[in-house]
């Protein structure tokens, strides 16, 4: 064979070699990197937006890959402070993840590991971000939409961030969220030294007294922080104060004496307090959106309502909700208040006009005579030519209402922010109700103490005379709409444990047992005190 020859079959044969040897070397890693996908997608079958991100990145890890260590640490740590937030910690285990992250020798384990951790950090996330528990589920009257994220977006978004950065940024940024983790903290540390010592004996203490009572109330008032270090066992000026104050921040007349009332809120035991800062944070995170450069917050267990400026109160006043009664209790949601309507028509809600109002109208025709009779066309009808008796709930076939004036049950000025539940604020004729300390009487809707001075603070972005503006048109005794120029997002909420813009943490009576359902729901989740009772 001529060298040229040889040279010419070489030429042939030595490329057909290497390319031979380098699909041999290369053959390893593609299998691996085949195993590892499998994995990956038999490991984040049923969790679709696990299985949606990593198809949209090839199947790339973030968790596994050899650059990964500090998000992996990161991801461990959040699971392991979980707890700190009253998270069931449970349902992400960072020791199981720590696990898998050991035993991952092979391409296969390494995926196994790897769909764990995105659907521990996407069940934390979530959690962190916009609650553990879906308040539907709990209470049909809790009627928010969480504002849950995209979780193919959060992976992707930690995919890119830094990694102790991204999840410090997930639990709500609200100074309420700030102070109720503090709160947290120092009621763990109460009641880590025992709480708040022995309860307070008796149903009433008076300024002037003394006795083991009195030293009693000086002592709780002392580890619960009202009171500065005393050795007083009269109940002198300085208690009268810690006892003002205490009232104050739970919703009491603050007439300084230690009634019934007050006496009953002292002996709470710091765990059941904990146990209301739970979740409180867990309701903060329900609502972890924008609420608004203005906006007016309801809070259903104060029975308050305050208009909000970035982020300070300019006007707040006391109210009235709906009483403890099915079908009467205030909801809880977030809407947006359009208008308002001054001298309001009530249009009884048909509820009302059926289970209360048609009783009473078959025993006496004319009773609540304050009320119009009206079809369905609209036209007034006489009362003597209605036979009531032959009428049940569903067959009734008139409309109640009842026309502007003094008497009127939504008072001189209604705001309205339009809802499927008929819920809005509005004024009343029964002032006397807000001089008690608790306020649960309404049908659901929420009376207003101050109803003329919210409407001059609303009209106050429109108008250089709000007063005079307002005035006027309830002068013409004529129901009439007046438009917000800019609408004010409304946030009807329940907080029984909550701080005030000075820092001081409030408590409320749970007057609908909300928040006991909810605490039993994150008990059976997995959240738990984890400390010895009061």
């Amino acid at each position: 064979m001529s060298i040229l020859t040889k040279q010419r079959r070489l030429a042939v044969i030595v490329p057909v070699l290497l390319g031979a040897l380098l699909f041999m070397s290369a053959f390893p890693v593609q299998a691996q990197d085949t195993a590892f996908r499998q994995s990956v997608a038999e490991a984040s079958y049923g969790n679709e937006a696990v299985g949606a991100f990593y198809r949209t990145r090839d199947y790339q890890p973030i968790f596994t890959g050899a650059g990964d260590g500090p998000r992996r640490a990161a991801l461990l740590r959040a699971l392991q402070t979980a707890d700190l937030h009253g998270l069931p910690a449970g349902r992400y285990d960072p020791e199981e993840l720590k696990a898998a992250f050991r035993a991952a020798k092979s391409p296969r384990a390494l995926g196994r590991a790897e769909v764990l951790a995105a659907k521990m950090f996407v069940q934390y996330a979530q959690d962190i971000q916009s609650g553990a528990m879906t308040p539907s589920k709990i209470d049909r009257s809790i009627v928010r939409d969480l504002p849950r994220r995209d979780q193919v977006e959060q992976l992707r978004a930690f995919a890119t961030a830094s990694p102790a950065g991204y999840l410090k940024s997930l639990p709500p940024k609200t100074p309420q969220y700030t102070a109720l983790l503090a709160e947290k903290m120092r009621l763990q540390h109460t009641l880590e030294k025992g709480g708040w010592g022995a309860r307070v004996p008796g149903s009433a203490l008076k300024p002037g007294q003394s006795g083991d009572a009195v030293v009693a109330l000086r002592n709780r008032l002392i580890a619960m922080g009202y009171l500065g270090r005393s050795a007083s066992q009269h109940y002198d000026g300085n208690m009268q104060k810690a006892v003002q104050q205490f009232q104050l921040a739970h919703g009491l007349t603050p007439d300084g004496v230690a009634g019934e009332g007050t006496i009953k809120a002292l002996n709470v035991p710091a765990r059941e307090r904990l146990a209301s800062v739970l979740v409180a944070m867990e309701r903060e995170r329900w609502t972890n959106i924008p609420k608004g450069e203005r906006h007016i917050l309801v809070n259903i267990p104060e029975f308050t309502a305050r208009i909000i400026d970035d982020g300070k109160v300019s006007f707040a006043t006391r109210v009235v909700v709906g009483k403890n009664k099915d079908g009467q209790r205030t909801p809880e949601f977030s809407d947006v208040m359009e208008y308002m309507v001054i001298n309001p028509t009530w249009n009884v809600p048909r509820s009302i006009a059926t289970k209360e109002y048609l009783p009473q109208l078959k025993r006496n025709p004319n009773a609540v005579s304050h009320l119009k009779l009206v079809d369905s066309r609209g036209r007034t009808i006489s009362r003597s030519a209605v036979n009531f008796a032959q009428y049940s709930a569903s067959t009734f076939p008139f409309a109640l209402k009842q026309p502007p004036s003094q008497r009127n049950a939504l008072g001189q000025v209604k705001f309205m922010f339009p809802n499927k539940y008929n819920i809005y604020l509005h004024d009343t004729p029964s002032k006397s109700l807000f001089a008690r300390d608790r306020r649960d009487f309404s049908h659901g809707c929420v009376r207003v103490a101050d109803p003329k001075d919210l409407a001059y603070a609303l009209l106050a972005l429109q108008s250089d005379d709000p007063e005079g503006l307002f005035n006027t048109r309830l002068r013409t005794g004529a129901e009439t709409r007046v438009n917000l120029d800019a609408t004010v997002p409304v946030h009807i909420q329940y907080r029984t444990a909550f701080a005030t813009p000075k820092g001081r943490m409030n408590y409320r009576e749970d007057v609908y047992g909300r928040d006991a359902k909810i605490w039993a729901e994150m008990q059976k989740a997995g959240v738990s005190l984890e400390l010895p009772g009061s």
